[in-house]
């Protein structure tokens, strides 16, 4: 099996200061906190907490921020691969061994072709000379049995799909390989929830592309991976469920305990901490969460008069075409956290719709959790899932 890395370190997580760096405390140097270079800047919400390990090589180079590169991180003690620069070498690795089901007759010609305003990872052919472009996409957003891409908003990646569709139709062979990094995947789809345009765009083009989405399984010495199995997809659903609607949470940081004015319901106590907000939008979601961000609006809502005096930490849409905003509340109320009793469930039988937090919730696991259960677990029931299922 072909060693792409000559020695593996390992440290444990403590802080990601920008999308390019985290602070890991090495566990070969007794603790000793370092800056590594990550090379994957996707959001990586649901793999970053606390003392999370991570993989890394020791990449010295002269004059640079970082004396160290990640190439990987644990969850749920299975290691997952997050360095992307070998992204085509374990694509064109795939390929040469035979291991993707159906593209068995092409073989790897050329990296990096450009077609037009737009470069390709890989450019295939086969005994019969025809031309295959192939888009390599490493996948790093999972749930218990199923993936996601993107996880974060790529409109390079929507203009790719789009391209690639155009080259199709001119008679090129074209597609995308999704490298999921993860061996319990057993379903794919476009990430709705994070990147609409994406997701959307993918729904329409797919069906003319050549792509696959492979469950890889990596080893802690990360050699070259096995390919576990093809997830499955399911496009009825995507166009069902990829709308711009559905639920959401928005989370807040009040700095100081203040009493506020909200509204009709007058002067009301908050301590400082975090919050976050549960709310429903059944058309225009997007701009629902557009207008939560801005300060300076016409005041309506509860959250209105709230968010004023707050910071914006992130907002996290769930789209679905089932209504599970009081589902939501009920899920933040298991957590550890206190609610604002009538704050923003006028319209329905819970207590309130905002819950506060000590801890920032987005680097909180069991919050996390929480999300993954309601943009994908409960996807599982749509599919064929077999608990437990996995193959050599």
């Amino acid at each position: 099996m072909k060693q792409l890395y000559e020695k593996v370190l390992t440290g444990r997580f403590v802080t990601r200061p920008n999308r390019f760096v985290v602070h890991l405390a090495m566990d070969h140097l007794d603790g000793e906190v370092v800056a590594a270079h990550l090379p994957n800047p996707g959001r990586m919400w649901e793999l970053l907490y606390p003392n999370v390990k991570f993989y890394v090589v020791h990449h010295p180079k002269a004059g640079a921020k970082t004396q160290y590169r990640v190439i990987g991180i644990e969850r749920d003690g299975v290691p997952i691969m997050l360095d992307t620069n070998y992204s085509n070498d374990v694509a064109e690795y795939l390929i040469s061994t035979k291991q993707i089901p159906g593209w068995e007759q092409w073989g790897v010609v050329r990296r990096e072709y450009t077609v037009g305003q737009s470069r390709f990872d890989l450019l295939l052919t086969n005994d019969k000379g025809a031309s295959f472009l192939l888009e390599v996409k490493s996948c790093t957003l999972f749930s218990r049995h199923g993936a996601m891409f993107p996880d974060a908003i790529t409109e390079r990646g929507r203009k790719h799909l789009l391209h690639l569709q155009h080259l199709q139709s001119e008679g090129y062979h074209t597609g995308v390989l999704f490298l999921v990094q993860w061996e319990y995947a057993q379903w794919f789809l476009p990430d709705y929830h994070t990147d609409l345009a994406f997701a959307q765009t993918f729904a329409e083009v797919a069906g003319d592309l050549d792509w696959k989405a492979i469950a890889l399984r990596w080893t802690a010495e990360f050699t070259m991976p096995t390919v576990i199995r093809e997830c499955y997809y399911e496009k009825a659903l995507v166009e069902q469920e990829g709308q711009d609607r559905g639920d959401y949470l928005v989370v807040l940081q009040l700095p100081e305990t203040r009493e506020l004015d909200i509204g009709s319901k007058g002067p009301m106590h908050f301590e400082a901490g975090y919050y976050t907000y549960v709310g429903s939008a059944k058309a225009n979601l997007s701009k629902r969460l557009e207008r939560h961000k801005r300060k300076r609006k016409k005041l309506h809502w509860h959250l209105d008069y709230f968010r004023s005096h707050c910071d914006i930490i992130a907002t996290v849409p769930i789209r679905s075409s089932a209504d599970l905003e009081c589902e939501l509340a009920k899920a933040m109320k298991q957590l550890d956290t206190w609610e604002v009793k009538g704050f923003g469930c006028s319209d329905c039988d819970c207590t309130s719709h905002l819950f506060g937090t000590s801890y920032n919730p987005i680097h909180n696991k069991d919050f996390m959790d929480m999300v993954e259960d309601f943009r994908m677990n409960r996807l599982d029931a749509r599919f064929e899932i077999r608990e437990g299922f996995i193959e050599p």
